[in-house]
């Protein structure tokens, strides 16, 4: 980590010390608000609510001791996240090590001077793809160890890097034209036909990316004039002027690129073929990380050290993802989430029509912090704002809609989010710097998604 980061650590709001304080106002909460229940049901496979079904139960208010024994169950509930994270940090440790990826940068980098800015709408569009048709999230993180360290050796910075990926992947994401996790499980629920209405959710496709790629080609474009404008995280400002121009990549570093190319072919069919997640993605890389010292010419011995060496630099993010998981533990244990989705739910009714659809938006925004998995939202929250939807006179693609937006557009803000914070632990970025980053865009995507609402209730978007 550079002097400048030290710096902007030090002058800022310690994320750890902001995600604690959350926990303590959720457990003080745990005495204040009431708890509830909704009961459930099985729906093809998903645990839908009985929206029909709620109602208040005793308080199980979470005490003091209980603040810190939560800590320990968001680090478990969290472990398939945490140990991704610490594997990819590994499995670059050692990548890093052959010296097969700072060659690759450097000649990149070389060979893009001049036209450097093409690559962040081209890679914005490829990462939004991703995230529309395969509901790539999870996975940015092994994007983000690629893609960061390419943005500063061609001078700009690692904001840059890291926005290229992760707002490209959800922009798709939240646009879902094809997405399985969100829309197909929204619209399921709903009982619309799946993937229907593709028509205007191509239509938010072309304008999230390119809003968003016009957003960061402004960032970067600053950076690039002005050096110290830029955030850095854990990587030092440094251009191909600084390096050995007559670098060479040797037949090693080929075959090391090769192997790791090879593994995001492999990851992409098994993601898209045969649903692997996070634990088989993660074997994948540590396999891929192996091979990648045998044939980068690593002792075994200089396998294991470079992997705990790169394992380590990611320990404090993969910390803050365990305790981000803790509240949602006291919300779960208080028996709060329920309730506020009933007060929520109640508040719409109340709302005019043409209206109504942002406000489901809003809800969905909030039930994003606690619930940031997008088909365990979908499953809690389309049981109870399908058919509101039909008594508020709101067409049923229009809350499941509302609801992609609501919980797309939000996720890149809340410390909840496992993946988001996983890769901003790979890049070095504290959560707190990126949100005041990214804020003014969320801005301009509130308003955005607000226009598209009130125009998909007006044009009675469907099919019902």
């Amino acid at each position: 980590m550079n002097k400048k980061e030290k710096k902007g650590l030090a002058g800022g709001v310690n994320a750890y010390v902001l995600i604690f304080a959350l926990l303590v106002i959720s457990a003080i909460l745990t005495y204040i608000v009431p708890a509830g229940h909704y009961d459930t049901k099985d729906q093809d496979g998903h645990s839908v609510i009985i929206a029909e079904s709620f109602k208040f139960v005793e308080n199980t208010p979470v005490g003091f001791l209980d603040i810190f024994t939560s800590i320990h169950q968001g680090m478990v509930n969290g472990a398939g996240t945490i140990f991704f994270v610490l594997i990819i940090g590994g499995v670059f440790g050692i990548m890093n090590a052959t010296g097969a990826l700072d060659t690759f940068i450097v000649t990149f980098a070389e060979k893009m001077k001049r036209k450097e800015k093409l690559m962040i709408p081209v890679f914005v569009l490829f990462f939004a793809v991703c995230g529309s048709t395969m509901g790539m999230s999870d996975e940015v993180a092994v994007y983000v160890a690629l893609i960061v360290p390419l943005t500063i050796a061609l001078g700009f910075d690692a904001v840059t890097g890291f926005a290229i990926v992760v707002m490209g992947a959800w922009m798709g994401f939240t646009a879902g034209f094809l997405n399985p996790f969100s829309t197909a499980v929204a619209q399921g629920i709903a009982e619309l036909p799946t993937f229907s209405g593709m028509g205007l959710r191509l239509v938010v496709f072309a304008i999230f990316v390119i809003m968003a790629s016009i957003f960061i080609y402004r960032h970067a474009s600053k950076v690039q004039k002005n050096p110290e404008l830029g955030i850095y995280g854990k990587f030092e400002k440094f251009s191909p002027k600084d390096k050995d121009k007559n670098i060479k990549m040797t037949g090693r570093h080929k075959l090391v690129l090769i192997v790791f190319l090879l593994n995001f072919v492999v990851l992409i069919l098994g993601v898209k073929l045969y649903d692997w997640y996070i634990p088989e993605l993660a074997g994948l890389f540590l396999l891929a990380g192996i091979i990648m010292g045998i044939v980068g010419g690593l002792s075994p011995s200089g396998i294991a050290d470079n992997f705990v060496k790169g394992a380590s630099e990611l320990i404090g993010g993969a910390l803050i993802i365990g305790l981000a998981q803790a509240v949602l533990v006291v919300f779960q244990n208080g028996g709060l989430l329920d309730t506020m989705l009933h007060y929520m739910s109640d508040l719409l009714q109340g709302v005019p029509s043409a209206l109504t659809a942002v406000a489901m938006m809003f809800i969905q925004m909030i039930i994003n912090f606690l619930v940031p998995s997008q088909s365990g939202q979908a499953a809690l929250t389309m049981p109870i704002m399908a058919p509101l939807a039909d008594l508020v006179d709101v067409t049923r693609q229009t809350a499941v809609l509302a609801f992609q937006l609501g919980d797309g557009i939000a996720a890149l803000l809340f410390p909840t989010n496992g993946a988001l914070i996983a890769a901003l632990a790979v890049a070095g970025i504290p959560w707190n710097k990126w949100v005041r980053w990214y804020f003014p865009f969320f801005v301009i995507q509130v308003i955005v998604s607000i226009i598209i609402l009130v125009v998909a209730h007006f044009i009675n978007y469907g099919p019902f």
